[in-house]
């Protein structure tokens, strides 16, 4: 069915056409007719599998006809997520669709100026895309009411309990009204989500999907047998190829530590981890969706915002914490129908562990052993379509606004002394 014959308003239905948008993928074609009739929903469903319109667009639907208006520091929906960079991800999606509609969406999370989101809020908004923590503080400073909650969406949902994150989450959604419709996604049950899906959710109608994208049958799996001396140099030989390349290490001392190592041998590496600021972080996204970074090191928490369709090779440079570790960090490739490689550096005291890592992962990867310049390195090294490089930010000088004549040189002039008034 298409969007148009599932329901939804005509100005939505445009405005996906704009973006070549016209037919909905089977999360979607599946939870909408639910949730568009007011049913909670509990989907299944891993990332890339097109879920955000899957909430996104019942939502905007709803807060279309309900005819309250907006209030100043009362959203009427509200979507939680583990992470900054999927809150930012979230509004990019649906905030072109809600501007469409005459509705408004702005972002909540930590590492950003709160008085900015403060002052957002103030102005009215009917969609909050917020992560739990900053959400509290702002609710604890009374500077956002969620007693006008009607949509309650909670993305990613056994990430964030992952990250310790359930007992906000429990504390926001109390404070939300008993009769908001409830929206839960995640690609698991485990870890305490099904108590939430218990609680939370009324009758909801069970939605689960494969992932459209990012499966392990569209990527090869290679492993590299090496010595520790010889990581380094290996890496950063991948890392010269002409296409993306996401290197995943355990640590974020780590990630800093191979970006530089890599700089240091003439590689344009960008790292991203928890412990950077948000300006910081989006650079480096930002650099590596357009381009201008090849190269990305990046922890775990930090991969649920890495969405970006053309990377084709994932390196494992620390081995995952297991299996669900490893599919994750994968999927980063073989993205929007593509295909992929996934390498994992493997040491000799790594080579059981990994073994019986991917066994659980149900993988058969390739292994071989390799050492700097091996023809296995090199094979790799010279994959891959070449990213083009951005096109540079033309300066644009408008005509009403006249340059300012140059001061000629010399001392700059001393301003007008003001006279003491006679005593």
């Amino acid at each position: 069915m298409s969007f148009a014959e599932l329901g939804l308003p005509a100005a939505l239905v445009r405005a996906l056409a704009t973006r070549d948008i016209t037919t909905p993928f089977a999360i979607q074609a599946r939870a909408l007719p639910d949730a568009m009739a007011g049913r909670d929903v509990l989907g299944r469903a891993q990332t890339g599998s097109g879920k955000t319109l899957a909430f996104g667009l019942p939502m905007l639907t709803r807060l279309v006809a309900t005819k309250d208006r907006r209030a100043a520091s009362a959203p009427r929906g509200l979507v939680l997520v583990p992470t900054r960079e999927l809150a930012r991800q979230v509004a990019d999606e649906l905030g072109p669709l809600a501007g469409a509609t005459g509705l408004r969406v702005t972002t909540v999370f930590g590492g950003a100026p709160m008085g900015r989101q403060i002052d957002a809020l103030r102005r009215g908004v009917d969609i909050v895309v917020a992560t739990p923590g900053r959400l509290i503080d702002l609710m604890e400073r009374g500077a956002v009411r969620l007693t006008s909650v009607e949509v309650a969406v909670l993305d990613e949902a056994d990430h964030m309990a992952d990250l310790g994150f359930l007992p906000a989450v429990t504390r926001i959604l109390d404070a939300t009204p008993a009769s908001r419709q409830s929206l839960l996604f995640s690609a698991t049950l485990d870890r305490g989500v099904d108590r939430l899906v218990t609680r939370y959710l009324s009758d909801p109608a069970v939605h689960a999907v494969a992932a459209a994208v990012a499966t392990v049958e569209s990527m090869d799996h290679h492993v590299f047998l090496l010595r520790n001396d010889d990581k380094v140099a290996v890496a950063a030989e991948i890392a010269g190829r002409p296409a993306r390349t996401l290197f995943f290490v355990r640590t974020k001392h780590g990630a800093d530590r191979l970006a530089r190592q890599l700089r240091t041998r003439g590689v344009d590496a960008a790292a991203i981890h928890g412990n950077l600021n948000q300006n910081q972080r989006l650079r480096a996204l930002d650099g590596f969706a357009s381009g201008a970074v090849r190269v990305l090191v990046a922890t775990d928490v930090a991969a649920r915002g890495i969405h970006v369709d053309d990377v084709d090779l994932v390196v494992h440079f620390d081995p995952p914490n297991d299996a669900k570790d490893y599919l994750h960090r994968s999927g980063r490739t073989a993205r929007a129908g593509a295909s992929g490689t996934v390498l994992s550096f493997v040491l000799p005291e790594q080579r059981r562990d990994m073994q019986r890592l991917h066994a659980d992962a149900r993988v058969t990867p390739l292994s071989v052993a390799v050492q700097p310049a091996h023809g296995a390195v090199r094979a790799i090294a010279e994959s891959g379509t070449p990213v083009p490089a951005p096109a540079p930010e033309r300066r644009v000088v408008t005509a009403d606004r006249p340059a300012r004549a140059k001061r000629p040189a010399g001392r700059r002039p001393r301003p007008p002394q003001r006279r003491r008034p006679a005593a």
